[in-house]
């Protein structure tokens, strides 16, 4: 079927972080939420039945996972990433977050180390710092309005027998860079080296640019996949992040046991019966969705980077290579940390992620959210455009 992606739907007093706290984050009711990862987009019709569907049926009890559900993963994975995946691989998690801090609890202790690289997905910061570990930056350097990874400074900060773990975002959020495999076997090769296990984030893994590919640290090598967990879920490729069901990957035997452990102490091993529904028919019917949605993304990357470029110079764009989220540097508009996020709220009434909150290498740098119909996301960009104009 063909989906409509210029769709505008109303999403105010519909529970949504990005529409209704908006006056709770920013103070400002009449900003333009472009803010929050998740997509002004409808999910796929196949999705919307399934769970029409476990809602209708009236009885909402505890779920069990049935095959299906876990070869609906192991089939997407193989089909978009070429990843052979095996079912006793595949663990729950409420979320790649709620992951994150229990593979913190159970391969650290307090006062363990763990390597973020930053401007990066700021929820890591919090969640390492509050399961009693210290973050250890390795900033990324940012070179020709592209990003790379700081391999001299990795192999001094991960010199320290406290370091366990280091967070991989990949594809990177925000500076949306695809990692290629001679870069991920570097930095591969440096964690084997000091026994660091790799925790790859690739929940954006299916949102991909033209002419990028996403390569799954596990699949380089044997080596690779026991030295890490992998953590992805449907929520940022199909719109499902409420629904709170992700799959966290773990080829080593005694690092699944160790992880189950912790869930099973938390008794949070059971999915929410949407969850479980949505994610089995986006894996095995939500792909026609995808292809329509991909090229919209790119025209809207397209549309976005013209109009910086020619209406408002001075903020440029770093270009995307996945994610739908877009890294702009406003460095040129010589303005603070405090005054950037104002002049952006008050002055242009649009709601972004302020740079600063992915780490200090973000001073001066916004994240603005593209997933969205052409037509708001012109709207964000008018009032951008005439803020600027009149400082």
């Amino acid at each position: 079927m063909k989906y409509n992606f210029d769709e505008v739907i109303d999403r105010t007093n519909y529970h949504s972080v990005k529409w209704d706290e908006l006056e709770t984050t920013f103070g400002a009711k009449d900003a333009l939420p472009m803010w929050v990862a998740d997509m002004e987009f409808r999910s796929p019709k196949p999705v919307i039945e399934a769970i029409k569907k476990a809602a209708e049926h009236g009885i909402y009890g505890y779920t069990s996972r049935p095959d299906s559900y876990y070869q609906a993963i192991i089939d997407w994975m193989e089909r978009r990433h070429h990843w052979k995946l095996k079912k006793n691989w595949l663990a729950f998690s409420p979320g790649v977050v709620p992951a994150l801090s229990f593979i913190i609890r159970a391969f650290t202790q307090a006062g363990d180390k763990v390597v973020v690289q930053p401007p990066v997905y700021y929820p890591f910061f919090k969640v390492i710092e509050n399961n009693g570990c210290h973050v250890v930056n390795n900033p990324l350097k940012l070179s020709n309005k592209k990003y790379f990874m700081d391999w001299e400074d990795l192999e001094k900060k991960v010199d320290d027998p406290r370091v366990r773990l280091l967070i991989l975002c990949s594809p990177h959020n925000p500076v949306g860079r695809v990692w290629q495999k001679e870069e991920l076997i570097i930095l591969g090769e440096i964690c084997l080296k000091h026994n660091i296990i790799v925790v790859s984030d690739e929940i954006h893994a299916d949102i991909l640019f033209e002419g990028h590919k996403h390569i799954p640290f596990a699949t380089i090598s044997p080596a690779f996949a026991h030295n890490s967990i992998t953590c992805t879920a449907p929520s940022k490729t199909f719109n499902l992040a409420g629904l709170q069901t992700s799959t966290i990957i773990i080829p080593n035997k005694k690092y699944y046991k160790i992880y189950k452990n912790i869930l099973d102490s938390l008794a949070l091993d059971e999915n929410n019966v949407f969850g479980l529904v949505a994610l089995e028919a986006a894996y095995r019917y939500g792909e026609e969705w995808l292809e329509q949605l991909l090229p919209y993304l790119n025209e809207n990357l397209e549309f976005l980077m013209k109009y910086f470029r020619e209406r408002i110079p001075k903020i440029k764009v770093i270009k995307p290579e996945g994610t739908y989220l877009i890294w702009l540097d406003c460095r040129q508009l010589g303005l603070n940390t405090r005054d950037l996020n104002n002049f952006m709220i008050k002055k242009a009434r649009v709601a972004l992620d302020d740079g600063y909150w992915f780490g200090t290498e973000g001073k001066g740098f916004m994240r603005i959210n593209i997933a969205c119909p052409r037509s708001f996301l012109e709207e964000g960009l008018k009032r951008i455009e005439k803020a600027v104009n009149s400082m």
